[in-house]
């Protein structure tokens, strides 16, 4: 299998109407989050199963996947890493995570985001734990939105873990984001911190509440009762009881 080979048969399923509806879905008009991409019209049940016969094929061949203009290749080539990142030795998950942090700017939507970040940066992070805040704090400060975005979701690798604090951190962080995308992320992963652990959300959002985005207290909030979900939107007025 080499890259022309690779790229037919990803093709083999692309769809002109497909494609027109991906670019508008994926908000690729001027202005707009993700603004000139390129859409082959390839869903991605068929871009997992291409990865899934990408073994052959050269790393080299990869990265020019990941650098292409083309949307689906680099969500092949991110799938293909991530496949290699699971199976790999503790040498070739180095260098996976390395790759992937070399190559930020190719990941840069947040289907692209949330389908890499927390299975290659989050789970290189969670194994390899010194540096993992430093890094995810400079992240979510970067002026990059799917940079903070990476940052967010690699934190889902801790959570899975049960480990809590730097996701509440990094939402704290992003409190002021002024990008729905990441309230939508952070509200996300405050979401899956209550699945596990419904007591240390309620913490979080007794202090932080009357601060979060309205996104992002929806999205964490929708697993709670009802009324419970209705008195922290009440909230939303009342000032922060954060010290």
């Amino acid at each position: 299998m080499n890259l022309a080979a690779m790229r037919a048969l990803l093709r083999e399923t692309a769809s002109p109407e497909d494609a027109v509806f991906l670019q508008r879905f994926f908000k690729t008009g001027p202005g707009e989050y993700g603004a000139g991409d390129k859409f082959l019209g390839i869903r991605v049940p068929a871009v997992r199963a291409t990865a899934k016969k990408s073994d052959p094929l050269a790393i080299e061949d990869v990265l020019r996947l990941l650098a292409s203009e083309w949307h689906e290749e680099r969500l092949l080539a991110l799938l293909i890493l991530g496949r290699r990142f699971e199976r790999g030795t503790p040498a070739k998950r180095r260098e996976i995570a390395a790759i992937y942090q070399r190559h930020f700017q190719c990941t840069n939507n947040w289907d692209l985001v949330d389908l890499s970040a927390p299975n290659i940066l989050g789970s290189w992070l969670l194994e390899n734990g010194a540096g993992a805040q430093a890094t995810l704090l400079k992240l979510a400060r970067s002026n990059n939105l799917w940079e903070r975005r990476i940052a967010v979701l690699a934190t889902l690798a801790f959570i899975r873990a049960g480990r809590f604090g730097l996701t509440l951190q990094l939402c704290k962080e992003l409190i002021s984001d002024h990008e729905d995308l990441l309230h939508k992320a952070c509200g996300w992963m405050l979401r899956e911190v209550g699945k596990r652990d419904v007591e240390t959300l309620r913490k979080f959002l007794y202090i932080h509440a009357p601060r979060l985005p309205r996104t992002m207290l929806r999205y964490a909030i929708e697993r709670l009762p009802q009324l419970e979900r209705q008195a922290l939107l009440a909230r939303k007025s009342e000032p922060s009881r954060e010290r």
